[in-house]
């Protein structure tokens, strides 16, 4: 068998020839010809026989590596002149426009950045950690199909910080798929009305007026919903009034679902609120040792009680004993979270958040009086989330995937970095390594 055969058998390159292999002393040269008469713009589907001519240099493609040497293709390539991209170089089927990689090694790299840091993926392919995040760059376009919004029925919306100095990323999930299909930075209404404009961009022969339009609603201040907008049956949603108010008025159809978690986080909070107040004051008591040993309450308050050890447990007890705010708040917390807790229908729900509310009200405890408040103003997205069972916990879940990647990277310059990750994923793209490409 001729060394270009077994090169060609080898490599397994998509519509090329091998002319010739050069065996260089780091190095293998594998040079190619391109099989197709045709010249393919690398920008477009346009295809012509007329060629503008060939470059005066060979193109060069890193592959992967044939053991401990690098592999190089290379290839003299022809141009043609499209009529809306001009001249350009024909495009190869074995690389993506403008990659210095073959389409093999790209895919390697953007599953390894999945799983690695760009250090890692930079000593073990042998390439820079610029490199790889224009490698991510790429695949994530090429790959984040536009009709990934498409059929959206239930969608959670939420952000998630990328940098520090509060710079947050909002991202929308699709509870049916369990992927981010859309992210932007911001954490903010206007942010949420972006998302829904590309849901439902305007087309492209329509009037510039109709945008207008959408911008200035009419007299009656009706809604301008969107065809896939309008498919939308449920939006799960935190507490804030920004993304609210944006589905409300792009998708008014659509149940607004509180996610159960947050209204327990801030049952939390206002309990942690009274813990404090009260060790402030056996602070300035005549007894500070008093202090020092409260002061080991809180994972004692915090915890679930099926969580505890025994000696937050014996905590526990020595606080029941002791009665007090600290002690009215921690049943606060824990009749709130008996009611996410139990397989309850939404009307036995209101009736006890209801209940909640008024305990909560008479408390005297002035953060469960404001968390009241709070409750009854979202009870209605509350009880949405108990009937029909979506919430924010997928959501969530993505949320730390997208955290512990900006934590794998310390960091990211710009929020198109690190939504490129985000979407490779966490998002609706499925990569597949070289060899699995083998049929």
């Amino acid at each position: 068998m001729r060394v270009t055969t077994a090169f060609w058998r080898l490599l397994r390159l998509e519509g090329v020839w091998v002319r010739a292999v050069v065996f260089d002393a780091d190095r293998v040269v594998v040079r190619v010809a391109l099989r197709r008469r045709r010249l393919i713009c690398p920008l477009c589907i346009y295809c012509t026989t007329a060629s503008e001519g060939v470059q005066a240099h060979d193109s060069v493609w890193r592959h992967l590596d044939l053991g401990t040497w690098r592999l190089e293709i290379r290839a003299r390539l022809r141009q043609l002149r499209c009529p809306e991209h001009g001249v350009h170089v024909e495009a190869v089927p074995f690389a993506r426009h403008r990659a210095g990689l073959t389409r093999d090694l790209d895919d390697l790299v953007a599953w390894l950045a999945t799983k690695a840091d760009k250090t890692t993926i930079s000593r073990l392919v042998c390439v820079d950690w610029q490199t790889v995040g224009r490698v991510i760059a790429r695949v994530c376009d090429e790959q984040l199909d536009e009709r990934r919004l498409d059929d959206l029925f239930d969608i959670g919306i939420d952000e998630v910080a990328w940098r520090g100095g509060h710079r947050y990323l909002t991202l929308v999930t699709d509870h049916r798929r369990g992927k981010i299909v859309w992210g932007a930075e911001g954490r903010n209404a206007a942010v949420a009305d972006r998302f829904f404009a590309d849901l439902d961009p305007p087309a492209r022969d329509e009037p510039a007026t109709a945008i207008a339009d959408i911008a200035e609603p009419d007299d009656d201040d009706q809604p301008h919903v969107g065809p896939r907008a309008a498919r939308l049956e449920a939006i799960s949603l935190d507490m804030g009034p920004g993304y609210a108010r944006s589905a409300r008025r792009h998708a008014p159809q659509a149940v607004i679902c509180i996610d159960p978690y947050h209204v327990v986080a801030l049952v939390n909070r206002a309990l942690d609120e009274v813990r404090r107040s009260y060790w402030n004051a056996l602070r300035d008591s005549d007894d500070p040792t008093a202090a020092k040993r409260f002061k080991d309450a809180r994972w004692a308050l915090l915890k679930n009680p099926e969580d505890h050890t025994s000696k937050q447990a014996a905590t526990l007890r020595r606080l029941r004993r002791a009665g007090g705010d600290v002690w009215r708040a921690y049943t606060l917390k824990e009749a709130l979270r008996a009611i996410f807790e139990r397989c309850l229908s939404s009307i036995d729900a209101a009736v006890l958040i209801e209940r909640f509310c008024s305990r909560a009200a008479r408390s005297r405890l002035r953060p469960f009086v404001r968390l009241g408040q709070t409750i009854r103003k979202h009870a209605q997205g509350i009880l949405a989330a108990i009937g029909t069972g979506i919430n924010n916990a997928r959501v969530e879940a993505l949320n730390n995937k997208a955290r512990l990647i900006t934590r794998r990277a310390y960091g990211f310059h710009s929020a198109t970095a690190a939504l490129a990750l985000i979407h490779l994923t966490c998002g609706p793209i499925t990569l597949t390594l070289p060899h699995e490409q083998i049929v």
